[in-house]
């Protein structure tokens, strides 16, 4: 059996020795991969965590955004304004919104962190200036507000006034009427028979059975505050039942006296003159009369101005 020599053992030993350090090296490279590996997954995770920060950081952004637009929107429309441009600005950060939402489910690169910042900032910049427009439409709505009370105020005022002064205008007109209101003086009844002879009587007391026309006379009185124009004046023969004699075909109708409409026998329309003229109605029946206490009522203007009353037997 061979003997090794000495060379061949040194030689053994150095390849031994070089492989393993060729297994130390492998597994030191083994590791230094492994190393990098998770370096690497550990900074892709932090990435992927910055990015759903960001984005997280943004959707608040533009929800923020949104309800502040909403409340301008709400701003105007109280102050009874109307902003279109609001409206279509709304409607496009909903979009935005609903387009940040969908990167939870992929990819929120760079350059769209960038794109949506960039648009916010430009819409906080055009917040403010809304925000300022409005609060000066608002001093200005709440001035217009002030300004408009004050007018009220005063129409308010003035109508009072003109209330007052109508109803003093018509409480003196009330009193000028009053004060030009005609008087019957003097009023007599007489009566004609079938053929025409007049029966007169200081107790104004006649047979029923002769009569077939009343005969009125009496004189308007002196008056400096009536105009001196046409008058209507009407007459009311009432007979013993209260019932006044009324026939459209022998000229009665209707006049307001105090509020109520009120049936005349007769009427006369005479030009007052203040001459304490006579005036006279002469009426016919057409049927006998009825016995008993006969009134007339002479009115001119809505007033009474005269009565007297006779009997029939």
């Amino acid at each position: 059996m061979a003997t090794e020599t000495p060379e061949k053992d040194s030689n053994r030993k150095l390849l031994v020795v070089g492989l393993i350090i060729v297994l130390l090296s492998i597994n030191g490279i083994l590791i230094y991969m492994q190393q990098q590996k998770t370096q690497e997954n550990e900074e892709q995770k932090e990435i992927i965590e910055v990015k759903s920060t960001e984005l997280e950081n943004q959707i608040k952004v533009y929800e923020t955004l949104k309800a502040d637009f909403e409340r301008q929107n709400s701003e105007l429309k109280a102050m009874g304004l109307t902003n279109d441009s609001l409206e279509t600005r709304i409607a496009a950060i909903n979009a935005d919104l609903a387009q940040l939402r969908s990167f939870r489910n992929g990819s929120f690169s760079l350059a769209d962190q960038k794109r949506f910042k960039d648009r916010a900032a430009g819409l906080e910049t055009a917040l403010k200036r809304k925000d300022e427009e409005i609060a000066k439409l608002q001093v200005a709505n709440e001035e217009l507000h002030v300004q408009n009370t004050d007018l009220r105020t005063t129409q308010n005022k003035l109508s009072d006034s003109i209330t007052t002064l109508a109803t003093d205008n018509q409480a003196l007109v009330d009193k000028v009427n009053l004060a030009s209101k005609l008087e019957a003086q003097n009023v007599r009844v007489t009566i004609l028979n079938d053929k025409g002879k007049e029966k007169d009587d200081d107790d104004m007391e006649f047979k029923a059975r002769q009569v077939d026309k009343i005969k009125i006379m009496f004189n308007l009185g002196k008056n400096e505050v009536a105009p001196k124009e046409s008058k209507e004046i009407q007459m009311r023969l009432i007979e013993p039942d209260g019932s006044p004699l009324y026939n459209l075909a022998m000229g009665s109708g209707t006049f307001e006296h105090e509020g109520k409409e009120v049936f005349y026998t007769s009427k006369r329309d005479i030009v007052f003159d203040n001459s304490q003229q006579q005036v006279t109605f002469l009426y016919s029946k057409g049927a006998a009369y009825k016995t008993g206490k006969h009134t007339i009522e002479l009115y001119s203007g809505g007033y009474l101005i005269g009565t007297a009353s006779f009997t029939l037997k």
